[in-house]
């Protein structure tokens, strides 16, 4: 397979994954499929960063279809576009790796919801945010009897768990497609336009 080719075959396999990315961020702004979430700001700042929607949706989409493009030269390796694709390759890595950290921190530091710590009124904040270091049976991520703390919006533990999960796999695997195009972009860079044997 040269080079052109397997820009191509990278380009159709990112697209699924920006969906995905981009869905689950949208998803997210919307517990219990309501928006007075949104109203009433009882959002995480990991959602409002936009981990999913802009840098593993935006940031990988319009590079994809510069790789997509260049499969369809007439040339297995096109050198112009190849080295630009280099430079569109880099900066998919770096909008998957920050829809990356933005999930993983999604993940730590848990939803915002309504809940109660040992008294009678109920606040909106983040419980699981002091037990930070806990990554063990202690963490909510691995205790389930945890999510009980979590009263409005209801299942929001698992709403995010899902949709931040769904994002950190999406970003990986965006991270390591592009990383993949980076070197072969630069093989294609190098080797140059080379025409198919005529058959």
């Amino acid at each position: 397979m040269c080079p052109r080719e397997c820009a191509g075959c990278i380009a159709v396999s990112l697209f699924p994954v920006i969906f995905f990315c981009v869905v689950a961020n949208l998803l997210l702004f919307f517990p219990n499929w309501s928006l007075v979430y949104i109203q009433e700001q009882h959002l995480t700042v990991e959602v409002l960063y936009l981990g999913g929607a802009v840098g593993g949706g935006f940031l990988v989409l319009f590079p994809a279809m510069h790789f997509l493009a260049i499969s369809k030269k007439q040339y297995c390796g096109e050198r112009c576009g190849m080295c630009l694709s280099v430079l569109f390759a880099l900066i998919s890595v770096l909008g998957a790796t920050y829809c990356f950290g933005i999930s993983a921190l999604g993940l730590i530091y848990g939803p915002f919801c309504q809940h109660s710590q040992g008294s009678r009124d109920l606040k909106w904040g983040r419980p699981f945010e002091d037990n930070l270091t806990e990554f063990g049976p202690g963490s909510y991520l691995f205790n389930q009897t945890l999510w009980s703390q979590c009263i409005e919006p209801k299942n929001i533990v698992l709403f995010n768990l899902v949709l931040f999960t769904v994002q950190l796999g999406s970003s990986a695997i965006e991270v390591f497609l592009c990383f993949i195009q980076m070197i072969n972009g630069l093989v294609g860079c190098i080797c140059g336009e080379r025409r198919r044997p005529q058959r």
